[in-house]
């Protein structure tokens, strides 16, 4: 995992979701709800079912794996153009326009499935737009389609999401965000993480922000 500032800028499309923030924290500040890794593989293999349509299939599992990935806000994934995306280097470059309070441009390193899985998705994809996830009916998913995706395949696949109270929640609970808050608690209690490499990954500006929403799911 890694976050490099890069100077140049491949072309930025103008998308209005980009600034749209659903934060998913509680009344404390706390990640709200989150999924465990087998969860999020849950969503993967309900995007393979008859749950989506054939040829939005590997679109679907791309998104979901992408935003799991790289700890994308759902703005940063449906803004995103197919020449953000180096298949070679293995890496999603983030310009500053799509980010959450317009910081540096950012290159996130991505793991070998995913990439794997956008590559497959880019040579068969149905629709050819700048975009890189465009939707059935227009040349790019707004934020809202991507919400009732992720709801949809959560309750289609029954995925009860983490909550910070205790316990599980609904399936509709599940959002985009839920799964910025899976990289959290995967880098955390799965790869044996420090917040300061939640930080990185999630591109907080300050600790303090890392502090408050992830800090609850460090050991004790």
């Amino acid at each position: 995992m890694s976050y490099i500032p890069m100077p140049t800028t491949p072309t930025d499309s103008t998308n209005t979701d980009v600034h749209r923030f659903d934060a998913g924290t509680d009344t404390d500040g706390r990640a709200r709800t989150w999924l465990k890794p087998e969860q999020v593989e849950q969503l993967r293999d309900e995007c393979l079912t008859d749950t989506c349509p054939t040829y939005l299939q590997d679109r679907d599992e791309t998104i979901i794996t992408l935003a799991y990935d790289a700890g994308l806000r759902a703005g940063e994934l449906v803004a995103l153009d197919v020449d953000h995306v180096d298949l070679d280097a293995g890496t999603v470059y983030l310009p500053s326009r799509i980010q959450k309070g317009n910081p540096p441009p950012a290159t996130l390193e991505l793991k070998r499935e995913t990439v794997r899985l956008l590559r497959r998705y880019l040579r068969d994809r149905w629709k050819d737009t700048d975009a890189l996830f465009p939707s059935r009916s227009s040349k790019r998913l707004t934020t809202r389609s991507l919400r009732r995706l992720v709801e949809k395949l959560a309750i289609a696949a029954d995925v009860e999401p983490q909550l910070a109270t205790g316990g599980t929640g609904s399936p509709s609970d599940v959002t985009p965000h839920t799964l910025r808050h899976s990289v959290a608690y995967r880098i955390i209690q799965v790869d044996g993480g420090r917040l300061e490499d939640v930080q990185l990954r999630l591109r907080h500006r300050n600790r303090q922000t890392t502090d408050q929403i992830y800090s609850h799911l460090v050991p004790r």
